[in-house]
């Protein structure tokens, strides 16, 4: 301890450091955790590869996709497979037109095809006010529930992220599944930084000059 300095911490100066320290410990763990979970994801894609004839006449075109800060569809349609049910499959994106009442028209390979890419549960999903179903080719989000309604098409219980190439003008530039991984390890770094920081500068700042006695 230094001449002539006491240590007198005081109870609100610990308050705040604990409070400090557990709110900086608990966003560094969940930052931990969202790239544990990233990593997870990651480590359990599962490639596989599919053969049947594309179905145009149940194209569904995703909206609200941005793409390198251009909007656009995704486009999502059914694979007939040889087992006689359809995989959902999202194909890629396309730019929008110049208005939304003109959708840009898709080009669908004839014949059989053989298509690889990510196996997944279900498509991602995104906001969408209301509980209202959509109609038309233009949806907010694809389920394999609605969709086999929608279509009358017996579905698999799996959609494919195709990754294989086509000469069909999509673009199929999607994101890793362990992206951002390095922005939560950064930020879960912060946080318990900021935990540290509210403990040390507690115990710096209750260090009090002694008072001479006269």
């Amino acid at each position: 301890m230094p001449a002539g300095y006491a240590f007198r911490p005081r109870a609100w100066a610990i308050a705040l450091a604990a409070a400090g320290c557990a709110a900086g410990i608990a966003l560094g763990n969940w930052q931990a955790g969202r790239a544990e979970q990233k990593r997870a994801a990651a480590a359990s894609v599962q490639q596989v590869e599919v053969r049947g004839r594309l179905d145009p006449k149940h194209t569904v075109y995703l909206d609200n996709k941005i793409h390198r800060g251009k909007a656009g569809y995704e486009i999502v349609q059914p694979l007939q497979n040889a087992s006689g049910k359809a995989v959902l499959v999202n194909r890629g994106w396309i730019a929008a037109g110049a208005t939304r009442a003109q959708l840009p028209p898709v080009r669908t390979p004839e014949g059989e095809v053989s298509l690889s890419g990510v196996r997944l549960a279900h498509f991602a999903k995104a906001y969408a006010p209301g509980t209202a179903q959509p109609e038309g080719q233009v949806w907010q989000n694809v389920t394999i529930e609605h969709f086999g309604t929608w279509s009358g098409l017996a579905l698999e219980p799996w959609v494919l992220e195709q990754h294989s190439m086509l000469d069909d003008g999509l673009l199929r530039d999607w994101p890793r599944p362990d992206f951002g991984v390095e922005m939560h390890e950064s930020y879960a770094l912060q946080w318990y930084s900021l935990a540290a920081l509210s403990v040390l500068l507690c115990f710096a700042l209750s260090f009090k000059r002694d008072q001479p006695k006269s």
